[in-house]
Parts: C-alpha cells; structure tokens; sequence
C-alpha cells in the first residue's frame, strides 16, 4: 500500500534543501549574473575540493565519529604537492637544484604521507578507544606543527604549468578539478556499496557491538575508514593547491568544520549508520550555493557565518528528530 503524502516529514527531509531552491531563485532574479556561466563554473570549482574532503568525512561521520584534523591535512598536502612541483628555475625554489617531481607521482606521496597520518588516527581510536573527537583534535595539532616545521611556515609558489592547468585547463568545457571530484565521487560510491568494506562501515555505525559480535573487523575497519578519509584529504589539498597557484601551512583552515556541515545538512546522520554519497553531494552544492547567494546579496560578510551556523543548527536538529521519530 503506498504512503500517504505527508507535509510535515517532507519538510523535515527536505526542508533545508527547499529553503535553499527559494534562496537561489531569489537571487537570481534579484542579481541575472547569479546563475551566469562563468560564475556557475567557479561554483564547481569551489566545490570540487570541497566535495572530496567532504566525502572523507563522511566516512568518520557514518561511523557516528568526526575528524577535526582534515583541514590541517589539506594544508599539509597543500604544501607537500608544492615542494615538490615547483619550477626547477624558480628562486624560491624550496629543494634547490633538484627537478620537479611528475605529477601524477606526487599526488601518491601526497596521499600516501597523509593517509598514513589518518592509519595513526585511526588505530588510537579504535585499538586504544580514544574518542575521535579527541584523537582528531591531537592529530590536528601534530599535523599543524609539523608541517610548521617541514615548511619554516614559509608560503609556497612557483608551481609547474602542469600543476597549475589542472585547474585552468578544461575538458569538456568543465574545468579537470571538477572532473576529479566526479571520479573521487563515483570511486567512493563504489566503496560505500559494492565493497565490504562499505558494508562493515555502516554496521559499525549503526551498532559496532553487533558488528563485532557478526564479525566484522571494526578495528581493522575502523583504521582504514580514517586513513582513507585523510587521503581524500591530501587529495583536496593537492587540488587546492592547483587552484591557488600556492600553498601555506594554513590553506584548508577551518574547512573541516564545513565539511561536516555539509555532510550534516545533506543526509550523513551524526548519529551514525546513514549516509550517502549523494547526501555529501548535495550538503555541498547547499552550503557552497548559499555562501554565493549570500555574497550576491550583498549580506556582510560577518553576518555570513550566523547563517551559516544557523542552517547547521536547524540540519542537525533535524537530523536528531528523524533518529528519534525511528526509535
């Protein structure tokens, strides 16, 4: 028998998503240049790094945890990609004499370095049972000073044009930073459901007891699912990086906190066991959009993050009613 059509569920799943359609067809009319293409294509660009650092937390958050060390690890791949491909003539040149490393080469060791930060990460949490919000939290700090120290806090430059054309190059007409948040995009829906891997993350989510007790290897699990997330962190600083034109210890700060928002207003339960890569999808176009409507408005920039921290109020409230509806 099929459900009756019901107003009140319909706002609180898609509430969120309905303001944000009425707020960009508002701004639309009130600015045409709003849904111009050229701004359209600097939307995607924005939110191409965005949606793979937020697909790596979505994994932490489906498993009812968070990671407070992704933008410290972006600015940490920002900044390991930079050293290594920069113009063997430039003057700043932070390996002298030495030549750029090819491309695809330091992206590995971008995503090898930090992913094996993420393993540690994850092994306090799961063999030590330290809460992730703190082992994060730690994690944060020791990414942040050392890459302090690697780096002698000095701002990088001087990339190759192959680094660089990566986000001003196109295929398509669609710039290759959007292509590779397409790809990390369909790779991680591909982990979430055909892998056990996937299978074994949402059951430690939604009861990791009764994971255990069926077998799966939540520890073991638990360390991939956190060591894969801070690739996809590496990755979107190396993306990052390409986008800038440069890096420093402080690119990707505070964007885990967005990322978590995000995952948060499109549908990853913080309550663990749910989760889409969808969901991610689409809390990132959601917030993305709303932070250019706002700028397109004409709003203070101040004001800006109230709005911002109230859609998290209102996602995450919402998120909490629909677990407690369920029980």
């Amino acid at each position: 028998m099929k459900k009756a059509f019901n107003l009140k569920d319909f706002l609180i799943n898609y509430g969120v998503i309905l303001v944000m359609i009425i707020l960009v067809v508002y701004t639309s009319i009130q600015s045409p240049n709003f849904l111009s293409g050229s701004n359209l294509l600097n939307l995607l660009l924005n939110m191409s790094s965005r949606l793979v650092l937020a697909l790596g937390i979505a994994g932490c958050v489906i498993t009812a945890g968070c990671d407070l060390s992704a933008g410290r690890m972006i600015g940490l791949g920002g900044c390991i990609a930079g050293v290594l491909l920069q113009r063997a003539d430039y003057s700043g040149k932070f390996f002298p004499d030495t030549q750029p490393m090819n491309l695809f080469l330091a992206l590995i060791v971008v995503m090898l370095i930090t992913a094996c930060f993420g393993a540690v990460t994850g092994f306090f949490i799961a063999f030590l049972s330290v809460p992730p919000f703190i082992s994060t939290l730690a994690m944060m700090e020791i990414v942040y000073g050392i890459n302090l120290i690697f780096t002698n806090a000095t701002p990088l430059g001087g990339f190759v044009e192959e680094y660089t054309a990566l986000a001003t190059g196109r295929f398509l007409m669609i710039p290759w930073l959007v292509w590779i948040a397409i790809l990390v995009a369909a790779v991680t829906w591909f982990i979430f459901n055909m892998t056990r891997h996937g299978k074994y993350m949402y059951a430690i989510g939604a009861n990791p007891q009764a994971a255990e007790v069926a077998g799966v290897p939540v520890k073991l699990t638990m360390v991939m699912i956190y060591a894969k997330a801070a690739a996809f962190y590496g990755l979107a600083g190396f993306m990052l990086g390409a986008k800038s034109g440069g890096a420093s210890v402080n690119l990707g700060l505070g964007y885990e906190m967005e990322a978590i928002a995000a995952c948060t207003i499109g549908g990853v339960s913080v309550t663990g066991g749910r989760g889409k890569v969808s969901s991610a999808v689409v809390g990132v176009c959601v917030f993305e959009l709303l932070k250019a409507a706002l700028q397109f408005l004409g709003v203070n920039a101040n004001a800006q993050w109230i709005a911002l921290g109230v859609i998290i109020y209102i996602a995450i409230s919402l998120d909490i009613r629909k677990y407690v509806a369920k029980k």
